[in-house]
């Protein structure tokens, strides 16, 4: 009997059990047990993503449009340590492809030394390049791969661009690729790269340009190439707001030269000049004009000689400076204002060796244009 009564009594509480957890609810409910809400948490969704705007969608087409294009460049030199001897260095900027043989824009400095170049493209297939032209006063490079099935760039045009203007870049800053970043055109300025080059009618913009974006193209909103991204100017080496692009005309001058002869044919006039502005043509006197560039020396047997170019023979001095005056002065070159040696520079920019120019000079008082067969650069040095 004593047995008996302890073995009931259990039976009861376990029945009891049975009947407050799983006969009455059909299920044990461990949350309950657990203390835990048993109640949802109420959120606010949006009903479907909304579709982007026309600024935003125009962004997306530009990059979908251009980014198969845009390639990796690692370069790989071999520099001396005084303690290691020779160590190999790598580096990376950005190219794009302009045609379907393979060829590719980059930066001269961002393959600069190499002994080995390699091209990564958006699918991350690599193959090994070969370096086909190089044009270190522009910082300008094409080199080449060996690939199937590629997309080149539509080359624009980079005259007439104004500050305001919206402009994409696409490149690999730190390594990290296909990044899109946008701007706008901050200014067309001369600027001076970091090795005395200078760069004329630079663009400069405010979209984020860092390390790796080098040789990358700066688009604009038609998604067409209108420059080369080339440096910053930042204290911390990194975007600061303040980047600047080669125009992309500067280089469309130069590419068949880079691409045929693996240099640029420069042209020259074969002259020495002085710039004469209003305080200098009032020291002189009997100046007919207060601007242009005095030519003071004719490189003998260069283009301004077989022209008729001719320089001064009256012996003066400007301050310390010796300097023959009487010399022609020009003007203009194909009817471009020419008040300085950066103007003169512009417009051969524009031009190769073997090309016609008008010169527009005044000798004496009589002013008269003088067609000049350009000479090559190289061979007047």
């Amino acid at each position: 009997m004593k047995l008996i009564r302890p073995v009931f009594l259990a039976m009861i509480i376990a029945g009891a059990f049975f009947y407050f957890t799983t006969a009455n609810s059909g299920r044990l409910k461990l949350t309950n047990w657990l203390g835990q809400p048993s109640s949802k948490v109420e959120i606010t969704e949006a009903a479907s993503s909304n579709p982007a705007d026309a600024d935003e969608q125009n962004n997306i087409d530009v990059y979908k449009r251009n980014i198969q294009s845009v390639v990796n460049i690692t370069s790989r030199a071999v520099a001396f340590d005084f303690f290691y001897g020779l160590v190999p260095q790598e580096g990376q900027g950005s190219g794009f492809i302009i045609d379907k043989d393979g060829h590719i824009l980059t930066n001269f400095h961002v393959i600069e030394n190499a002994r080995q170049v390699e091209v990564t493209l958006h699918n991350r297939k690599k193959y090994r390049a070969t370096i086909v032209g190089t044009d270190r006063q522009h910082d300008l490079a094409i080199v080449q791969i060996k690939a199937p099935d590629l997309t080149p760039m539509v080359l624009g045009d980079s005259r007439n661009l104004q500050v305001g203007q919206k402009v994409y870049a696409i490149g690999n800053p730190f390594g990290l690729s296909g990044t899109l970043t946008s701007g706008i055109v901050s200014s067309i300025r001369s600027v001076q790269e970091p090795d005395g080059m200078t760069i004329d009618e630079a663009i400069q913009t405010d979209a984020a340009i860092n390390p790796g974006n080098s040789g990358g193209p700066l688009l604009n909103w038609h998604g067409d190439v209108i420059g080369i991204n080339t440096m910053i100017a930042s204290s911390v080496g990194q975007s600061a707001g303040i980047g600047f692009a080669i125009p992309i005309n500067t280089a469309k001058a130069v590419l068949n030269d880079l691409v045929t002869l693996g240099r640029v044919r420069r042209p020259a006039l074969g002259v020495r000049t002085i710039p004469i502005d209003p305080e200098l043509a009032d020291q002189m006197g009997g100046l007919p004009a207060d601007y242009g560039l005095l030519i003071v020396q004719v490189v003998p047997g260069s283009a301004a000689e077989q022209a008729g170019l001719r320089a001064g023979t009256e012996r003066a001095y400007i301050g310390n400076i010796p300097v023959m005056l009487g010399g022609d002065l020009i003007v203009a070159v194909d009817g471009q204002e020419i008040q300085n040696q950066q103007d003169l520079s512009r417009v051969m920019n524009n031009h190769r060796s073997g090309d016609t120019v008008k010169v527009t000079i005044y000798r004496g008082k009589r002013k008269m244009d003088v067609s000049v067969t350009l000479g090559e650069a190289r061979e007047q040095v």
